[in-house]
């Protein structure tokens, strides 16, 4: 008899998401990891009509996008340059009336190019709380202007999880950051969406890792899947 096959996710998922795992006899745990909160900021200078953004903006994930939606003053800033992170971030910002220029999969890429071909810009990047370095950090190292707007945040939520598995979704460094506080990793192979949640795992010595094809949920549903259907046929 094959050996059941046990995940977590460190997020909780879509109902089509969970069912491709259920019908590949996958039983899945799922708790949310982390919770992201919407933040209050300013477009203007208080009390003026003088705008605190510059004429490029960037987005490297879709929380930033939503947050940004919900500002009363969104509207004008939809004649500006978008440069987006994510497949799903640039879709979100495209279905509500951006227009994205530049798309990459990671902000290291999106730093690089910025540098290379967009240098003479001046940038204005909606993020949360526990956003990376890597963009901020290069395009300063390359004398590119970039003020950052806090726009959500990023909380963790640890949390003992007292059950033995197979596999664990990471789809965030904070999410990895947040289930190895209460938590330890020995043979459980990590399912990762991308490189730079593979990156948090390998910063604390995890090696058994296998990063999505492509960054998003479904990829990693799609690994899950595949490693083990070719583990147990």
């Amino acid at each position: 008899m094959t050996k059941p096959i046990h995940i977590l996710s460190t997020k909780k998922l879509l109902p089509n998401q969970k069912r491709a795992l259920l019908d590949a006899n996958i039983t899945l745990i799922e708790e949310d990891f982390i919770e992201t909160k919407i933040k209050k900021f300013e477009l203007f200078l208080r009390g003026t009509k003088q705008s605190v953004v510059n004429d490029n903006l960037i987005f490297t994930s879709q929380n930033a996008v939503k947050s940004v939606l919900q500002h009363p003053k969104c509207s004008e800033l939809k004649n500006k340059n978008v440069f987006a992170v994510g497949l799903k971030t640039k879709s979100l910002l495209e279905e509500n009336g951006f227009n994205v220029g530049v798309h990459t999969d990671y902000a290291s890429d999106l730093a690089e190019i910025i540098s290379l071909i967009y240098n003479k810009e001046q940038y204005t990047f909606f993020c949360g709380n526990l956003r990376r370095d890597v963009l901020p950090t290069t395009l300063k190292e390359n004398g590119i202007k970039c003020d950052e707007i806090e726009v959500y945040e990023t909380n963790l939520i640890s949390k003992k999880v007292p059950h033995k598995f197979d596999g664990i979704l990471f789809f965030s460094p904070s999410a990895v950051e947040s289930y190895l506080k209460s938590n330890t990793i020995k043979n459980e192979m990590c399912f990762c969406i991308g490189e730079t949640t593979a990156e948090a795992l390998e910063e604390k010595e995890i090696n058994n890792i296998i990063i999505a094809d492509q960054p998003s949920v479904d990829n990693v549903i799609e690994e899950v899947i595949e490693c083990y259907i070719n583990q147990h046929p």
